[in-house]
């Protein structure tokens, strides 16, 4: 993994955060936005993936909801 510099920068209750979260868990700040990072992306994608499944879902199976819902 090649590491590349990043500056980041703050204000008073940002940098109060990650200094909470950096002594909580144990770990530096910059380890807490690394994590922050991530996580996003990874909910991000995760949410593209749900919407994408529920368009492919009401194509195929809309006209029976649609038929049950009538019932």
């Amino acid at each position: 993994m090649t590491t590349m510099a990043f500056t980041l920068r703050t204000d008073a209750e940002l940098e109060a955060a990650l200094a909470e979260l950096s002594e909580a868990r144990g770990v530096s700040k910059q380890e807490i936005a690394r994590a922050a990072i991530l996580e996003m992306q990874a909910r991000s994608q995760h949410r593209s993936k749900v919407v994408s499944a529920s368009s492919a879902s009401r194509d195929r199976w809309g006209d029976v909801l649609d038929r049950l819902g009538s019932v």
